[in-house]
C-alpha cells in the first residue's frame, strides 16, 4: 500500500467514522470502537470504487443538483404531512415501474437514491434500466414520472462533445 492509498483510506475512515459518531451520538468505549471498527470495514470494502465513481461526477454539477434536490424533499415533506395530517388521510399506494434512459451506472444509483430520500417514495428495486419505486400517491412520484428527476440526474452526465 502506498502512502498516498493509506492516507486516502485514512480520510474515508475518517470521514466515515465522524458521519457515524454524529448520526448516532453514543459515548460508550464499546460502541464507539465498533463504530471505528464498522468505519475501516466499509472504507476496506469500497476501496478503488468510491474513486471511479467520484471521477464521472462533477463536483460542480452536484453544488447545483444538490440545493436542488433538498428543495424537493422539503416540498415533498410537507405533501407528505399533510397527507397524514387530514382525518382521510387519501392515499394512493402503488408500485412504478420506471424505465430510465440513463446509461451510466453511478447516474442509475444517483436517481434510485434521490427517490429513495424523497418522501413519499421509495425505490424498491433496481435493475439495469429500470427502477421498481413504490409510492404513496401520484403527487409524491411527480417528478419522477414527470422525468423532472432524470433530466436534471443526466445534465450532470451529459459531456461536452464540442472539445
Amino acid at each position: 500500500m502506498t502512502m498516498k492509498s493509506f492516507q486516502g483510506m485514512a480520510l474515508k475512515v475518517g470521514a466515515l467514522f465522524v458521519v457515524w459518531l454524529l448520526l448516532t451520538g453514543v459515548d460508550h468505549p464499546f460502541h464507539v470502537g465498533l463504530g471505528l471498527a464498522a468505519a475501516c470495514v466499509v472504507a476496506w470494502l469500497n476501496a478503488g470504487r468510491a474513486d471511479s465513481y467520484a471521477r464521472h461526477v462533477p463536483v460542480v454539477g452536484l453544488l447545483w443538483y444538490l440545493p436542488w434536490l433538498l428543495s424537493r424533499i422539503m416540498v415533498s415533506g410537507l405533501h407528505l404531512t399533510a397527507l397524514i395530517l387530514r382525518p382521510s388521510m387519501p392515499i394512493a399506494p402503488r408500485l412504478i415501474h420506471y424505465r430510465t434512459n440513463l446509461r451510466d451506472q453511478v447516474g442509475v444509483s444517483l436517481l434510485g437514491n434521490s427517490v429513495t430520500l424523497t418522501p413519499g417514495t421509495i425505490t424498491a428495486e433496481a435493475r439495469p434500466g429500470e427502477l421498481v419505486v413504490h409510492t404513496i400517491d401520484d403527487e409524491a412520484a411527480y417528478d419522477l414520472t414527470s422525468q423532472r428527476l432524470e433530466r436534471n440526474i443526466n445534465r450532470l452526465f451529459r459531456r461536452d462533445t464540442a472539445a
